[in-house]
């Protein structure tokens, strides 16, 4: 298998403006499928902008984005439409709902949120309104959220600064397993590399909108030739209408 064949993400060109002020500029970077890479840099270094054109949240004022080999599709507006293959994670993603509870659809939130926050200290979270939550209960309910939409490719910005040692650590198993038994490829991002460099396979330092350098981590994570994202069944079947054959 050829590496073109493995890519999920490839940028050229890429640059972002804002008001006439370049914040993001990369000549070429490429992202492989089943792979976890981790985006480090500081505040104003480019990867919370990155992540969200990664997610089609926004669109890059010069260059390409290639996902699966095509260009993210767009409306009459020129607006990019959203693939429901790809989540991502973030304090600035609004959280829509009344209660807690409302934002996991029907599914069982007492069930999910046990999973990710111990010693019951979850159960008072359920009934609370959604903007009464501080951005640590925000992190912890978008994570759990992401995790359990079993995305084909998950992005985390701001991964792990508000949890504690406990939280941060169940969720490293849990995204370990999800890029390990569903070929999940994950993008994580953060100001550091501390909780990073143990699961990345992949480390991408950004200074000023640029890439500064590009280092191997130590984590567990598959490399790009080392695994392919296996076929779903029952629900996961209904997304194959938004890609290609895998």
């Amino acid at each position: 298998m050829n590496q073109r064949s493995t890519l999920i993400y490839e940028l050229k060109g890429l640059k972002k403006t804002f008001n006439n002020e370049t914040v993001l500029n990369i000549g070429r970077l490429q992202f492989h499928r089943g792979t976890v890479y981790g985006i480090v840099g500081s505040v104003g270094s480019g990867k919370s902008t990155l992540l969200n054109i990664m997610a089609g949240l926004e669109k890059e004022s010069e260059g390409t984005v290639k996902y699966d080999n095509s260009s993210f599709e767009t409306n009459w507006l020129g607006k990019v439409k959203s693939n429901p293959e790809i989540q991502l994670s973030c304090l600035d993603a609004e959280l829509k709902g009344g209660k807690v509870s409302d934002l996991f659809k029907g599914k069982s939130a007492d069930q999910i949120l046990s999973r990710y926050i111990k010693n019951g200290s979850w159960k008072p979270l359920l009934d609370r309104n959604v903007n009464e939550l501080s951005k640590g209960e925000i992190a912890c309910i978008q994570m759990a959220l992401g995790v359990e939409s079993d995305p084909r490719v998950l992005l985390v910005d701001d991964y792990g600064i508000y949890f504690d040692k406990d939280m941060e650590s169940e969720f490293r198993k849990r995204l370990h397993r999800m890029n390990k038994d569903q070929g999940t490829t994950i993008l994580l991002s953060s100001p550091h590399d501390q909780h990073l460099k143990f699961m990345a396979s992949v480390l991408i330092y950004l200074d000023n909108g640029h890439i500064a350098k590009i280092r191997p981590g130590v984590g567990k994570g598959t490399g790009p030739r080392q695994q392919q994202r296996p076929q779903r069944s029952g629900r996961q079947n209904q997304r194959r209408k938004y890609s290609k054959q895998r």
